[in-house]
């Protein structure tokens, strides 16, 4: 019977961190990070640019290509504080994260405020340099009982667009364990190679590591490179503060799946599928989630959206293999003539969750009691607890700047 990880005591995944073992900087090269090999409950370690020797040939690995934006943005009160606007998703005068970034002035958008209550009402403004033209931001906001809230932006010269004003004034959003100010490097070192589509807020760091020498070995070996995108949010943070995991409320995410990516998954003839990230996982589940819905809830399936606790519900359990849920997605997609599959996923994948679409998981090291272990220890069951021993004991670097570790899904003991 499916265990509902709701029940889950969130003390059971802790472990010790040390401050001394989160990495405040990047390596020098972004390949000669270690990687952690766990497979059968066997664990041993190499340098990251290896990591083609230790995948199935003839595999396909799947990449989350989102792009961090230059989201925080600082402004200097004429006889007060120092306030930081943090962007998180916009709201006018379009809603979709992607149209967001081509808007000219103004443009609306959700925004966490630090010292928020140093800023109840009034207008800020900044003035920088691009390009050889002085340009000047404002910002309004709009709201002040709720943070976040909204602001609204407006800003000239009038011919650049948002993007353009992040691009220029705003800073990398490293996240809070990094103690240190942003430098001009993170704009760079913060974002994968191959990310193409803005929107994230935190980089899919486990993505951080590739450079094209080991896209070269990838291909060389005859595995096959494919991309997705999930748009990683600041809720990616979110420590898990309930007792039980049943009180938490996971964040919702905006996914976007090529539908020529689903159709050569439901094609897969049984070769491995290797997620580089927590973020391509939850993307990849969350496709095989939809299909569930549309093929036991048609009546009540319109879009493309996946709760947190869906998989654990009775209607999800029933017999729905991988090939009929693709079908029924693809299916989906014909009939909208979509070449993009676009929705939301809040899924909390925890303990007890059956893994459908995913073999093989690229990852970082992770907080202690957060979601993103949870998902680690739902993949390869309780030798979560001896592979993070193993990479404390072994100096490995831990979270968004740190090492990563490649886990074989564990065989037998899924419920589900």
């Amino acid at each position: 019977m499916k265990r509902n990880p709701g029940s889950i005591c969130i003390s059971d995944f802790d472990y010790n961190l040390p401050p001394d073992k989160i990495s405040q900087f990047p390596l020098n090269q972004r390949d000669e990070s270690k990687l952690l090999l766990y497979k059968d409950g066997s664990v041993t370690h190499t340098i990251f640019r290896n990591i083609a020797r230790h995948l199935p040939a003839n595999s396909l690995i799947i990449f989350n290509n989102t792009r961090v934006i230059q989201a925080r943005l600082f402004f200097q009160k004429p006889f007060g504080a120092r306030i930081e606007i943090f962007c998180l998703e916009p709201v006018e005068p379009v809603a979709d994260i992607q149209s967001a970034f081509w808007q000219f002035s103004p443009v609306v958008w959700k925004c966490l405020i630090g010292h928020s209550k140093r800023w109840q009402k009034g207008q800020l403004s900044c003035t920088f340099n691009h390009k050889g033209r002085t340009c000047i931001l404002n910002a309004e906001r709009l709201s002040a009982e709720s943070n976040p809230s909204s602001v609204k932006f407006f800003w000239e010269p009038a011919d650049m667009i948002f993007s353009e004003i992040l691009d220029a004034y705003g800073l990398t959003p490293l996240p809070p364990y990094i103690q240190r100010d942003a430098g001009e490097s993170d704009k760079l070192r913060y974002q994968t190679i191959y990310a193409t589509q803005k929107g994230s807020v935190a980089a899919p760091t486990a993505g951080l590591h590739f450079t094209k020498a080991v896209f070269d070995s990838l291909e060389t070996k005859g595995i096959e490179t494919a991309f997705l995108t999930l748009h990683v949010g600041l809720g990616t943070f979110k420590p898990v503060t309930t007792l039980k995991i049943g009180n938490h409320v996971m964040h919702s995410e905006c996914v976007s799946i090529p539908v020529d990516l689903i159709r050569k998954l439901s094609r897969n003839d049984n070769s491995s599928i290797i997620a580089v990230g927590t973020t391509t996982v939850r993307a990849l589940e969350s496709l095989y989630g939809f299909g569930v819905k549309l093929t036991a809830k048609p009546e009540n399936t319109k879009e493309f959206f996946i709760t947190q606790w869906d998989p654990y519900q009775k209607w999800y359990a029933s017999e729905i293999t991988l090939n009929e849920s693709l079908h029924a997605v693809l299916n989906y997609c014909d009939t909208f003539s979509l070449k993009y599959l676009t929705g939301m996923t809040q899924l909390l994948i925890a303990p007890g969750y059956h893994f459908r679409l995913t073999d093989i998981m690229l990852t970082n090291f992770h907080q202690p009691k957060s979601t993103l272990l949870l998902l680690v220890a739902a993949f390869i069951g309780d030798n979560w607890k001896m592979v993070y021993d193993y990479a404390l004991e072994k100096d490995f670097r831990f979270l968004s700047y740190g090492d990563s570790a490649l886990l074989y899904k564990r065989i037998t003991g899924i419920a589900g």
